[in-house]
């Protein structure tokens, strides 16, 4: 007979890994037996599924160039979460973009929230990772993690580089309104106001100005909820992927010590 042992076999009470939140059928021990399984249908061993289980929220979408970086993040934060001896799962929940948010993105802000809480609450994770950006989704995903009370650490997206028009340094969305007044006054002529739209948003991320999305990753960061320095990383830049592989790590850590987001807060 082998002498070796899972976690589960250790503490059986120990809700952790893949023993948090069972489903319930009346007997713990087979929704258990059940969950693993399944989950070995994709592939995954013993030996990944008794590790420290890190949940990862992937609000990645075509509709969202705010989070366009997504797959890039997902890559160098799994890549920490391994180092650090976690097993990373992702999972999908609401996707917000400001423009393509109808009635407004407000509207929607409620409603990611609870998809973020109950996606935590209803699925095996000991720590979880929220990516998102701009103003609406990191106050969702904080407000969502808050109430499943579980370890977390936020990473956004990071925002967009600036362009340039005509010599000018511009970047949303502060120079969309500003060129489009213009063009509404007829300082700003038709096929310019085109050309202007080309320079706005020169890559994925989110709005590069002063404004809501940066002032809410300085108040995530501020927080305690992001990696030290976390907030002001580009995007595009290979600062935010190292961000996103040193979140990996160190939520694994939290994940170990049970470092619930209410202690951060």
């Amino acid at each position: 007979m082998s002498d070796k042992h899972s976690p589960d076999e250790k503490d059986p009470h120990d809700p952790q890994g893949m023993r948090g939140g069972l489903t319930n059928y009346g007997d713990t021990d087979f929704s258990l037996f059940l969950r693993k399984a399944f989950i070995k249908g994709a592939g995954y061993t013993d030996d990944a599924l008794a590790r420290p289980v890190i949940g990862i929220t992937n609000t990645g979408s075509a509709y969202n160039p705010c989070h366009g970086n997504a797959p890039q993040l997902l890559e160098a934060l799994k890549r920490g979460i391994l180092l650090a001896g976690g097993l990373p799962m992702e999972f999908p929940t609401i996707s917000i973009h400001e423009s393509f948010s109808q009635p407004t993105s407000m509207f929607m802000r409620n409603l990611m929230s609870m998809d973020t809480e109950e996606m935590i609450r209803a699925q095996p994770m000991d720590a979880v990772v929220l990516i998102g950006g701009c103003d609406k989704t990191v106050p969702a995903q904080l407000m969502g993690a808050a109430s499943a009370g579980i370890p977390a650490i936020q990473l956004v997206t990071g925002s967009m580089v600036t362009g340039a028009h005509r010599g000018e340094r511009v970047g949303a969305c502060t120079d969309c309104r500003r060129y489009w007044g213009k063009f509404r006054a007829g300082e700003v002529t038709a096929d310019e106001i085109v050309e202007v739209n080309d320079r706005l948003v020169p890559s994925v991320g989110t709005c590069a100005v002063m404004g809501t999305a940066s002032t809410m990753a300085c108040v995530a960061e501020a927080m305690g909820m992001t990696m030290p320095g976390g907030a002001s990383p580009p995007a595009v830049s290979s600062d935010r992927m190292r961000v996103a592989e040193q979140a990996g790590a160190q939520v694994v850590e939290m994940a170990r010590r049970r470092l619930t987001i209410d202690q951060v807060l």
